[in-house]
């Protein structure tokens, strides 16, 4: 099951991010740069069209998927298999060969 839900929150991670950079930019912000100015930022036709709304639905699948994750992973965080918690055993170190010059 968990397998099933990482894929499905890489897939929407991936489409969150593409919608995003499909997006227009406003020039920074504000509308400046826009040959429309201050008169076009909150118009009803540019908050609402499709980016716009598919960015939204993408951001409350991605947060409703980490939530369900999260609360799935609950009780598996007493075992651990980091690095630390387990090092490799040490290795023994062969002295050094002495070279003989002719």
């Amino acid at each position: 099951m968990m397998t099933i839900l990482l894929i499905l929150h890489l897939l929407v991670t991936l489409g969150l991010i593409g919608v995003v950079l499909i997006q227009r930019s406003e020039g920074g912000g504000l509308g400046i740069g826009s040959s429309q100015g201050m008169g076009a930022f909150m118009t009803g036709r540019g908050t609402a069209n499709l980016l716009t709304r598919t960015t939204a639905i993408l951001a409350a699948v991605f947060m409703a998927l980490c939530l369900v994750m999260a609360i799935m992973n609950k009780g598996n965080s007493s075992k651990t298999n980091d690095l630390l918690s387990n090092p490799p055993p040490p290795t023994q170190q062969l002295p050094a060969q002495p070279t003989s010059s002719k």
